[in-house]
């Protein structure tokens, strides 16, 4: 898509080892939060460049080809360590995830590229070196590049609950848009209505604020207007990656539409929403983190704009 800008993302790329039916065998997928959210929006034709950490080993050259073959524009920042991270993943019966990691994310600066539509972060690399990445989204915003922030919660390494909440709203206090999910937000805030809970997160400073809901769908809210869209049906393979394929279709029709964040209107979040749903569907229907290419959409691709 000549002229568009490209949407900036900061965070991990790992592999996922997922949980095969025999409970002893897992088949590899490259991921991580932050890498497939860039891969989706490459995948939507949008560009797409990643600042990540990376080792030189197997698993890492497996993650790079990945991200060569969906044209994402990777950058590897400087470590003090160097082997790929691993994100153990097994699903239940519903085809939902839950993680075991061996994970580091040892990276003491980010720096922020010119002329983004978008940075992107949050994730773990957000919850385990948060100086860096919030020096980043400070740094975006000075440039006047939207940041967009997904906390993407796991409680395994999100420390104890009090630290991650006060972590969590400074920064979304740094964030035009805040995608969070129902589940983020009941460990966050266990007994409030998720709901009303991000509504409430628009006072932290966010233009846009996403929950999503599974099966039910996404509630997105502005300081003007408030938006309800259903999620398609779909027979579930896995979860893996159905957030940040959200993620990156909401992005690229934000970012396609040329529409200011302080100045949305229904007709733009109605389709931005609906594309997220899409992509996010769309992946859950296929193993691992395997997120939709425009090609794949139909009809639907027309959403972009």
């Amino acid at each position: 898509m000549a002229g568009v800008k490209p949407i900036s993302v900061v965070g991990e790329a790992l592999v996922d080892l997922v949980a095969q039916p025999d409970g002893c065998t897992f088949a590899a997928h490259p991921g991580g939060g932050p890498a497939n959210v860039a891969i989706a929006v490459a995948r939507l034709g949008v560009p797409a460049a990643l600042s990540t950490r990376l080792g030189d080993d197997l698993l890492g050259v497996m993650v790079r080809d990945h991200l060569d073959r969906s044209c994402v524009d990777t950058t590897v920042l400087p470590a003090a360590t160097a082997d790929t991270s691993v994100a153990f993943a097994q699903t239940d019966e519903h085809g939902v995830a839950r993680y075991d990691f061996r994970i580091a994310w040892d990276v003491e600066r980010v720096p922020v590229r010119a002329g983004a539509a978008f940075l992107h972060t949050g994730s773990l690399a957000a919850a385990l070196a948060p100086a860096a990445v919030e020096a980043a989204m400070r740094a975006a915003k000075t440039a006047k590049i939207p940041v967009s922030y997904d906390p993407n919660i796991r409680p395994a390494l999100a420390g104890p609950v009090a630290v991650a909440r006060s972590r969590f709203e400074r920064q979304v206090g740094l964030a035009d848009v805040v995608k969070v999910s129902e589940e983020d937000l009941d460990w966050l805030y266990p007994g409030t209505d998720p709901v009303r809970r991000s509504e409430a997160l628009l006072i932290l400073g966010p233009r846009l604020v996403v929950l999503t809901r599974g099966a039910a769908g996404a509630h997105a809210v502005t300081n003007s207007l408030a938006v309800d869209r259903a999620a398609p049906a779909v027979e579930v393979v896995d979860t893996v990656g159905a957030g940040d394929g959200f993620t990156a279709g909401l992005l690229c029709v934000l970012a396609r539409s040329g529409v200011p964040l302080g100045r949305l209107d229904e007709a733009t979040v109605t389709r931005a929403l609906d594309l997220a749903n899409l992509v996010g569907a769309r992946t859950c229907a296929r193993p691992g983190a395997d997120p939709p290419r425009l090609s794949e959409l139909g009809p639907a691709a027309a959403l972009l704009g």
